[in-house]
């Protein structure tokens, strides 16, 4: 397999290299994190400027047409600085749903906002019994005089404190664990009966919990047909799957190249720990994690982005792959740069904090490789 980037995707990565270089250092990553907002409105809105915000969103819904390919790009750069922006909860989770299934007058409305930088959007599918089974869902959607009427609760909505609008999902048939019956809709945030409880993650991002209390909807607000939302839920977070494992590998890079500098220049014993062999062997197994780490991820890129049959099992493969190497390197850089590993001031355990959240979000590596041998 050729995993050469073609002239434009290495410009796009190069473009993504100059902005952090320029203005997302660590200093400043710290600031915007703790703010009250938790990301940079001025930042986004360079994002759409340069045209990233459109890049995965396809020609028909107003973007560049993007693929599996570009979105690993980006996120893998992210992954590098701990770009707080909500790229992942925006476009590439949200975005894609839309872009996906949503009529044509709701991408016009609301795709258009998104790709121009001036809205915000966020998924909720997590409920707090559901474990990582998306087909888990109390939330009911009743049809009423063409109107739906939405109650339930969403627990652990990335990005839900700054979302101008949720993709809802919510059951309109069925029994609680039925694969059929789920479907999907967008939800302005300002909705009456909508009532949320903001959060701040371990990883210094911010999260909400949403209480839905007879919400009314149009039903032009449903997104694809009735009862068939899970199969346009379960494609999107492969994507979005893909895009947070290319995260993950941005920041592995950085844990074991910056433990490696450390340890030429921590000595012990008169002399620079890196020269220990037992070290040396640590810092390699960290490094070949992070390279099949890598490996996998172009893999599953060029799969999703072919559409080949088994770009479900390869996603799980990755994530957990991804998952087992990140909590690998994460302790192993932890330890080597002894107690100040886990202080606020050095960025060693911020990664790690974000590498062991990465590791639960869509399903942790035991899930996953569960749902490997079931595929």
């Amino acid at each position: 397999m050729d995993f050469s980037l073609n002239g434009d995707q290495t410009l796009i990565q190069g473009q993504l290299e100059s902005f952090i270089q320029k203005d997302y250092d660590w200093e400043t990553r710290q600031k915007i994190c703790s703010s009250d907002l938790g990301f940079s409105k001025e930042h986004w809105k360079t994002f759409a400027d340069l045209g990233w915000l459109g890049l995965c969103i396809s020609e028909e819904s107003g973007g560049f047409g993007g693929s599996a390919i570009e979105t690993m790009i980006i996120m893998e750069q992210f992954g590098k600085a701990l770009v707080l922006e909500p790229f992942l909860e925006t476009i590439v989770l949200s975005g894609n749903i839309i872009d996906m299934a949503a009529s044509k007058e709701l991408k016009n409305d609301i795709l258009s906002q998104v790709i121009e930088g001036n809205c915000q959007l966020a998924t909720a599918f997590v409920e707090p019994q559901s474990r990582f089974n998306l087909s888990d869902v109390n939330t009911t959607a009743l049809l009423q005089d063409n109107n739906y009427n939405l109650n339930g609760f969403k627990s652990v909505v990335m990005n839900g404190p700054a979302a101008d609008f949720f993709i809802v999902v919510a059951r309109t048939s069925g029994a609680q664990l039925d694969e059929e019956g789920l479907s999907l809709f967008i939800v302005d945030s300002k909705s009456k009966g909508i009532s949320s409880r903001n959060y701040l993650t371990v990883d210094g991002r911010r999260a909400s919990e949403l209480t839905l209390e007879n919400v009314q909807i149009q039903s032009s607000n449903l997104i694809g047909e009735e009862g068939k939302g899970l199969k346009i839920l379960c494609k999107a977070i492969d994507n979005a799957t893909l895009a947070i494992c290319a995260e993950a590998v941005g920041a592995m890079e950085v844990l074991y190249k910056d433990t490696v500098e450390y340890t030429k220049t921590r000595k012990q014993f008169g002399q620079p720990i890196g020269k220990f062999q037992v070290l040396q062997h640590r810092m390699v197994d960290m490094f070949m994690e992070y390279e099949q780490s890598k490996s996998l991820m172009y893999m599953v890129a060029m799969k999703l982005a072919e559409k080949a049959e088994d770009g479900e099992k390869a996603v799980a493969s990755l994530k957990y792959q991804v998952g087992k190497a990140s909590k690998f390197i994460g302790q192993q850089a932890v330890q080597l740069h002894g107690g100040m590993g886990v202080t606020d001031e050095l960025n060693i355990g911020h990664y790690f904090k974000r590498l062991t959240v990465i590791n639960t979000i869509f399903g942790n590596y035991d899930y996953q490789l569960k749902r490997y041998s079931e595929l």
